[in-house]
This record gives C-alpha cells, sequence and structure tokens, in this order.
C-alpha cells in the first residue's frame, strides 16, 4: 500500500501542478487525505502547532493535527468546482473541443 501511495501522490501531484484530469486524480488523492486524518491525525486534534516543550532555547513540537489535510482536500474541491485556468491542459482540451477540434487531430462533425 505504501507504494500505492507515493505513486498517487506523485502522479496526483503533478496532474494537479499541470491542471490536468483534476476531476479524475482528486477522487484518489482525497480519499489519501481522509485515510491521513481517520488513522493518523485525528488523536492530536485541530491545531498543528503543539508547543510540548521548549529545552535550551529550542522548542519542540507535538505531532500534527488534522487541519492541514483540511486546507488540502477544499484546495482540491475548489480546483474541481472551479475548474483549472485557460493555461492547463484541462483548459487547452476545453478550448480544443470548443473549436471543433477532436483529440486525434481531426475535425468534429456534428
Amino acid at each position: 500500500m505504501a507504494w500505492l501511495t507515493i505513486l498517487t501522490e506523485l502522479i496526483g501531484g503533478l496532474a494537479v501542478l499541470l491542471g490536468a484530469f483534476l476531476p479524475l486524480v482528486s477522487l484518489p488523492m482525497a480519499v489519501l487525505l481522509f485515510v491521513a486524518i481517520f488513522t493518523v491525525h485525528l488523536p492530536y486534534g485541530f491545531s498543528s502547532i503543539k508547543l510540548m516543550s521548549v529545552m535550551a532555547g529550542r522548542a519542540q513540537f507535538g505531532p500534527p493535527g488534522y487541519e492541514c489535510d483540511l486546507l488540502y482536500l477544499a484546495c482540491l474541491a475548489a480546483l474541481v468546482l472551479g475548474g483549472s485556468g485557460p493555461l492547463s491542459i484541462d483548459g487547452l482540451l476545453r478550448k480544443w473541443r470548443k473549436n471543433g477540434r477532436s483529440f486525434h487531430g481531426g475535425l468534429v462533425h456534428p
């Protein structure tokens, strides 16, 4: 499962950066975030910055909470609902389809 998680994050992250197939790649990424929330971060609460102690002038922080995962989920939802920008791969594909072109280079006949 570790390799599947790593591949999902790498491929999904690259797709988000390029703006490619966002509705498709955000679903497995959201599943990973929910799994991380419920299996790792939930017992530590909402806040990510928990100062445990200060020793010799250095702060010791506790484990992170789940608010960063919620932020990432909100960002994925905003990208899916708002759509990617005009310079993204999804935006270029929309532009090609609007101009009557298909993916294989020919014109689409109505």
